[in-house]
């Protein structure tokens, strides 16, 4: 099948990336993992002895980075619809985060332990439709941000990518209902053109919401 002008635009950009190049270089996984070291490097986010669970984890440039930053003690737990190749000292899961069967089987997997940092880069296949894009991806928010609730400890740490549209203020509000400290980041990794950006949530809220969140971020 013949590439679009708009695909060769973008594979050009993308393999002349200076972030794709220089994961290359250092040997990562993906670009992404700028992403997060910008951020644990002015927000301090990544300790010895954590256990971390890195939803939507594939190609694992976030799982590496996490590792790589905690030493060898704690666990980095990795889980993706896709398959990872593995990387040392992480864990990972296979299966639709979306799915009950998957959020069993990570519970299992954690056995009982609250987990100190939830990161969280998942993003929906996307289609090219905004509205349905966008809708989709406050749902994996929304789902990623639920699991948060139920499983970090009282002074953990959850750090999701989200995009800012449709949802995105509601979203913001029950995250701010939920940690009593929330703000937002944009890494330079970040593309300028792209509406992405990274909610970072600290310490849970006494009495925090912990139901199943409705479509339009609040708790039911």
């Amino acid at each position: 099948m013949k590439r679009t002008k708009t695909s060769r635009a973008w594979m050009r950009e993308h393999v002349n990336d200076f972030y794709v190049q220089q994961a290359r270089a250092q040997g990562l996984r993906s670009r992404a993992a700028f992403k997060l070291i910008e951020i644990d490097d002015k927000d301090r986010l990544l300790r010895s002895g954590q256990i971390i669970v890195d939803l939507g984890a594939t190609p694992g440039g976030w799982s590496q980075t996490a590792r790589a930053r905690i030493g060898t003690s704690g666990r980095v737990i990795a889980v993706d619809l896709l398959e990872m190749e593995p990387l040392p000292g992480v864990e990972f899961l296979q299966g639709d985060f979306s799915k009950a069967e998957t959020l069993d089987r990570l519970t299992d997997l954690l056995g009982g332990k609250p987990v100190d940092l939830v990161i969280c880069d998942l993003s929906p296949n996307i289609s090219g439709v905004g509205i349905s894009d966008q809708g989709r991806t406050i749902h994996l928010n929304e789902l990623a941000l639920e699991f948060a609730l139920g499983h970090l400890k009282p002074q953990g740490v959850f750090l999701v990518k989200t995009f800012q549209g449709a949802g995105f203020e509601d979203l913001l509000r029950g995250m701010r209902k939920a940690f009593e400290s929330v703000v937002t980041r944009k890494p330079k990794a970040s593309r300028d053109r792209s509406p992405e950006l990274y909610l970072l949530a600290k310490r849970l809220r006494p009495g925090r919401p912990l139901a199943r969140l409705s479509p339009g971020g609040e708790s039911v």
